[in-house]
């Protein structure tokens, strides 16, 4: 809206508007918006969760230090949800379909969020949706992204192929071509774009789910996390810098580190409150919205695999709990005295302001480390 008013408006007849047609000021701007946002509405948000009684429940298997942490309001992930649409309508070109197709993984993952917060609240227990219909949903929106994704590829607007790290020349097709020809087996084409699709987009946010069980852990996170994905999305969409660092381009992609400037702006904002000692959780409205958000812009941007090197602290704690649960039932036996991973580490003594600050480190390293990939091919 903004972008559409200073730049494509009023630029003609006031010069000094030009800098709005660069995607590295608006993604300044809707930064700094998030961040005003999300820390101004914070207050009043916590005011009305308290006043509706929208408090967290602990689980009883969970570290006994946690139970002092019931009542604290939960489901403020809306503030983030709204944090991030509100810059990202001001400052994009909503013209973009990549905009939509992203702000749509954000709502539809925070929907069902919301859906899961809010029978756990109307149940007054630590249990919402059944993990069943809450993985069908899940799927559900993913398979709804990747049909969006076919109708732009149709268009010429968005590649099948990824990228690969470290090889320049590989880059495997999602789409099976040969099946395409033939009416018998043109649906088994799509198979493993979907799966595959499913897998990520599923997969991230259910890891951010999963680490959202410290105060600030899971959001703190994110912060690196997003902050990665914008300057990916920056470069994806630079002809210069795509072509020096030979990785796939997405023209029209640089509207995307706008939106992934937004997520970074509104994750520290709320980081604001739930620092430790938290004044509120996200809850799955936020983890799951977030991951889900993550998910989308590394499909659109075809940097699935490098998702999981830059939100790596993710996916370990997600694989802690996979390990955990399969080797109960295989063996009977548990590998970690606690699963997800930042549970085993309270269990062994760490505090959790230091357990969160080295969790943040670990973070922080291997998202550096994944960005030295895109010049390391």
């Amino acid at each position: 809206m903004l972008y559409w008013l200073l730049f494509e408006t009023l630029f003609p007849h006031f010069s000094p508007f030009r800098v709005f047609q660069y995607a590295t000021t608006r993604t300044a701007f809707a930064s700094l918006t998030a961040l005003f946002l999300s820390i101004v509405l914070g207050p009043w948000l916590i005011g009305k969760l308290r006043q509706f009684q929208i408090g967290q429940h602990i689980r009883e298997e969970g570290p006994k230090s946690h139970q002092k942490k019931a009542g604290t309001p939960t489901m403020g992930g809306v503030l983030i949800i709204v944090s991030i649409v509100v810059p990202t309508l001001l400052w994009t070109n909503l013209r973009n379909p990549y905009v939509w197709i992203a702000l749509f993984g954000l709502a539809s993952f925070g929907a069902i969020g919301f859906w899961d917060d809010y029978t756990k609240v109307r149940k007054m227990r630590n249990l919402g949706l059944s993990a069943a219909m809450k993985f069908g949903l899940q799927v559900v929106a993913a398979l709804a992204i990747g049909a969006w994704l076919l109708v732009l590829h149709a268009q010429g607007q968005y590649s099948t192929e990824m990228n690969v790290p470290f090889l320049k020349q590989f880059r495997p097709n999602l789409l099976i071509d040969q099946f395409l020809s033939n009416p018998f087996t043109y649906p088994l084409a799509f198979v493993f774009f979907f799966g595959f699709l499913g897998f990520i987009l599923v997969g991230a946010s259910n890891s951010v789910n999963l680490t959202d069980g410290l105060d600030g852990l899971a959001i703190g996170l994110m912060i690196i996390a997003a902050g990665a994905m914008t300057v990916l999305t920056y470069v994806s969409g630079h002809a210069v810098f795509a072509t020096y660092l030979d990785i796939a381009r997405l023209p029209g992609a640089a509207e995307l580190a706008v939106f992934c400037g937004a997520m970074t702006g509104a994750s520290l904002g709320f980081l604001w409150y739930n620092a430790h000692p938290a004044e509120i959780f996200m809850g799955d409205v936020g983890s799951l919205a977030l991951g889900g958000a993550l998910g989308t812009v590394a499909v659109l941007i075809k940097q699935e695999i490098l998702l999981a090197f830059i939100g790596g602290v993710y996916v370990i704690e997600a694989l802690s709990v996979i390990l955990q649960v399969g080797s109960f039932k295989l063996r009977g036996k548990r590998i970690f005295k606690m699963a997800p991973l930042h549970h085993h580490f309270e269990a062994l003594g760490w505090h959790e302001s230091k357990n969160i600050i080295r969790f943040w480190i670990t973070g922080l390293v291997m998202a550096l480390s994944a960005l030295t990939t895109l010049k390391l091919r």
